[in-house]
């Protein structure tokens, strides 16, 4: 279930913002907005608390419905599971902003995005555990923040671990949300 939700998470976070920001610049709205007193951060950042509560509704919604069909047994606590989603949303999100953030096209767009999202959903541990593989496609793995979403899920969903046992994996996610949102922001182009 955590890779399922991760990976619900991953498209929707990614495709939901990604071509909406593209869309705006293609129709013109982005332009309008460039003679407000709007700056770059401030645009992302208000795309990304409106998407990520969307995402949060749609993500608690599928996780009650799997419950509610499936009875899982959840080990850790709610609090710590809304955390660290809320925070890989947020770092998902940050991505499709980066991304939308200079893109003119949809097509380039949609290209860049299924670009990022297939090493994500192979390496991430979704499908399968990376555990008998080289080294190094393990470290490949560290770098996209799936795999630390799922594994800190993962881990308070099925071993009931706290937050502290979890923290490396929020830091990484956090530490990655705010890079990408910085580099958004330096080079989003309005028009």
């Amino acid at each position: 279930l955590p890779g399922i939700l991760g990976m619900n998470m991953m498209f929707s976070c990614l495709f939901g913002v990604g071509f909406v920001i593209v869309r705006y610049r293609k129709n013109g709205f982005l332009k309008r907005l460039k003679a407000t007193p709007l700056g770059a951060f401030n645009f992302l950042f208000a795309q990304l608390i409106s998407r990520l509560l969307l995402i949060m509704i749609i993500t608690t919604v599928v996780y009650a419905g799997c419950n509610l069909f499936i009875e899982f047994n959840m080990q850790g606590s709610y609090w710590d599971l809304l955390l660290v989603t809320t925070l890989g949303a947020m770092c998902m999100i940050s991505i499709g902003l980066l991304i939308a953030a200079h893109t003119a096209s949809e097509e380039l767009a949609g290209g860049m995005l299924n670009a990022i999202t297939w090493p994500m959903m192979l390496l991430s541990g979704a499908w399968f555990s990376l555990e008998g593989t080289h080294v190094w496609v393990q470290r490949l793995a560290d770098v996209f923040p799936l795999t630390h979403l799922i594994a800190a899920t993962r881990a308070i969903m099925n071993e009931g671990a706290t937050l502290a046992q979890v923290m490396p994996h929020v830091w990484v996610i956090s530490a990655m949300s705010a890079v990408f949102l910085a580099i958004g922001a330096y080079i989003f182009k309005w028009e």
